[in-house]
């Protein structure tokens, strides 16, 4: 397919990486975020017009609140202008019909003719963007429940690479992609693994589910958001991640990122925050 393809979430951990990877290919794009070139935000429906102007494929990123009733309505006004591809970005324990994307899943199975959901399991990134970057620098310490549950780590550059192919593919796919990393590895397998590729000791510091929603918060997490990361960890103790698929290789015709590669790549990223002078 070929056409201005709509990037909502633009700027960000994957967003920003699709439309990268687009332009890189020589497609057409239109980044739409809230501080972004094309001012879009989910709750606004006055924001939807212009950013849909011309437009033949959206990457769909969930609105922080996970409203699906506002992605939906989006969806129909896309549809209702003429956009004729939708590539949605839900996760892996998200299953169609399941809440917040899994229900925007459920709607596009459903209602359009031509669509893709990625379910990616956990970002490598995660460690070097997001939420534990700063304990890793700082402390050496990678805080979680997850106990020995395993998780097949998945780099955000594998999962924009898999959506550029979904968004470009010649013909529909309908149907939804778990995506994943090579192998389920430990968080204490992680916390070696950076630890070598940082050249710093850095510890997996084991929590009660209840104990990492405190500490979620101590670090500015909103508490209901602390309380769903504490039981998305007791999940994985469980096992719910433990798995691995070929969805990457399949929709890139590369595999993806092993851990160890990702972290050798960061490995400046943990180095203790020098003490202002």
């Amino acid at each position: 397919m070929s056409g201005l393809v709509l990037v909502t979430g633009g700027t960000g951990k994957t967003g920003r990486r699709v439309a990268q990877q687009l332009s890189a290919a020589g497609a057409e794009v239109r980044v739409a975020a809230r501080g972004g070139p094309q001012p879009f935000d989910w709750s606004d429906p006055n924001s939807w017009g212009a950013a849909l102007d011309g437009v033949s494929a959206a990457y769909l990123v969930p609105p922080p609140s996970g409203d699906a009733s506002a992605m939906i309505a989006f969806v129909q006004a896309a549809m209702a202008r003429g956009v004729e591809r939708f590539v949605l970005l839900s996760g892996s324990p998200v299953a169609e019909g399941g809440p917040g994307a899994g229900q925007t899943h459920l709607w596009l199975r459903e209602n359009a003719a031509d669509w893709a959901v990625l379910r990616p399991s956990w970002f490598m990134q995660n460690f070097s963007e997001n939420q534990h970057l700063a304990a890793i620098r700082d402390e050496g310490a990678i805080y979680s429940a997850t106990q020995d549950g395993r998780v097949p780590f998945i780099n955000a550059d594998d999962i924009a690479a898999a959506a550029v192919a979904a968004l470009t593919s010649p013909e529909p796919l309908n149907r939804d992609f778990i995506l994943t990393g090579p192998e389920p590895i430990s968080y204490d397998t992680v916390a070696r693994l950076i630890g070598e590729a940082a050249g710093r000791p850095v510890a997996h510091r084991r929590l009660s589910a209840e104990d990492l929603a405190a500490w979620y918060r101590s670090i500015g997490r909103p508490a209901l958001l602390a309380q769903m990361l504490g039981m998305m960890d007791m999940m994985i103790a469980g096992g719910a991640e433990d798995r691995t698929t070929d969805c990457v290789l399949e929709l890139t015709g590369r595999p993806p990122t092993d851990f160890n590669t990702f972290a050798q790549a960061n490995g400046a990223l943990w180095a203790p925050a020098r003490a202002a002078s």
